[in-house]
């Protein structure tokens, strides 16, 4: 098994990056810093472009897949979403990405 940067790690520096690129950041919902479950909100000029979770695969490396819900351009079900997941499971975080870039810098640190 490949080992796992702490979440709140991989957070700070998937938030440093696209602020870097000159992207915006932003924790909506802080989870476990060390193993904590990672949804990301990936946004384009403020537009819900996709919503990802970090997910091991059966070969036992990381990736992001596709969440949420179907239809990301209605802001109360990504919203019912979230509420949704987060009674189940109060050590997820929830980050969004604002950035054309965003999904290609979460990939890269993932």
């Amino acid at each position: 098994m490949s080992a796992r940067p702490a979440s709140g790690l991989l957070i700070s520096a998937m938030i440093r990056r696209v602020e870097a690129a000159g992207g915006h950041a932003m924790v909506l919902a802080k989870g476990d810093a060390t193993a904590g479950a990672i949804l990301l909100v990936i946004a384009d000029r403020g537009r819900t472009v996709r919503v990802v979770e970090r997910m091991l695969g059966l070969d036992e490396v990381y990736r992001w897949n596709a969440a949420g819900p179907a239809d990301h351009d209605e802001p109360q079900a990504l919203t019912d979403y979230i509420a949704r997941r987060r009674r189940n499971d109060p050590d997820l975080w929830v980050v969004e990405l604002d950035s054309p870039d965003a999904e290609q810098i979460a990939g890269e640190l993932i």
